[in-house]
């Protein structure tokens, strides 16, 4: 019994392993103002699982660092439209 609870707690504690870290680039065209990436960046901030958003207003880019166990592409470009900016996947890094 103390060896299944062993492993039972290592199992939480060690979380999904397959679960990793991703950071994508999203093309956000319909930001037209300086204070645009503001609200980008607050959208995608709000999604849990994302660790780390920077929005480029002169290129239209949003780059997205996320925990896809928790999160993903779909949710972004979700959160960007919610906000009313319209987001499309242009690239993906490790």
């Amino acid at each position: 019994m103390k060896r299944l609870l062993a492993m039972t707690a290592v199992a939480v504690l060690m979380g999904p392993v397959w679960a990793a870290t991703r950071t994508v680039t999203l093309a956000v065209p319909g930001m037209d103002c300086p204070v645009c990436p503001i609200t980008v960046k607050k959208a995608l901030t709000r999604v849990p699982g994302v660790s780390q958003a920077e929005v480029n207003f002169d290129k239209r880019q949003a780059r997205v660092t996320f925990d896809d166990a928790r999160t993903s592409v779909d949710a972004l470009t979700q959160a960007t439209r919610n906000a009313g900016y319209p987001s499309t996947l242009i690239g993906t890094s490790k």
